[in-house]
């Protein structure tokens, strides 16, 4: 499993021209999680990649998502197991099928929820527009 945890003041996610998911957190900053699953990922990884996303002290002032209640808008993200190594069309085969991934991305966000964390989602499969304003800018990429 693989995560972008991005540290925005804001973020959304827009399906079909409507906002479907967002978070607006000027104060305290929240995080976007662009999250892609892989064909081997099973609970053990969501459970690791839910503590990563709640207490890596990644906000302002080495706080956590945990520690100021920050928001977390959480997108799935295939292409986050893109191969590029040969040619120049990407491979997605590293990444698991929707049928696979969808549960393990929906596992995250009700761990994510039952920390009482405030959750917002994209919508899983579908063709997303992903607007953020990153502050720092401040990006880490996490594997479980």
């Amino acid at each position: 499993m693989r995560a972008v945890l991005t540290r925005v003041s804001s973020a959304q996610v827009t399906v079909d021209g409507a906002v479907v998911g967002a978070i607006d957190c000027p104060e305290t900053c929240g995080i976007l999680a662009l999250i892609g699953v892989t064909h081997d990922d099973g609970p053990d990884a969501c459970d690791t990649m839910v503590r990563k996303i709640a207490e890596l002290r990644i906000l302002p002032d080495e706080k956590s998502v945990t520690d100021v209640g920050a928001p977390v808008l959480v997108v799935s993200q295939f292409t986050l197991y893109g191969r590029t190594a040969k040619g120049r069309r990407p491979s997605w085969s590293d990444a698991a099928p929707g049928n696979v991934a969808e549960p393990l991305v929906d596992r995250i966000i009700r761990g994510l929820q039952t920390r009482g964390i405030a959750v917002s989602t994209g919508v899983f499969g579908a063709m997303m527009q992903v607007t953020s304003t990153n502050e720092g800018p401040f990006t880490v990429i996490v594997e479980c």
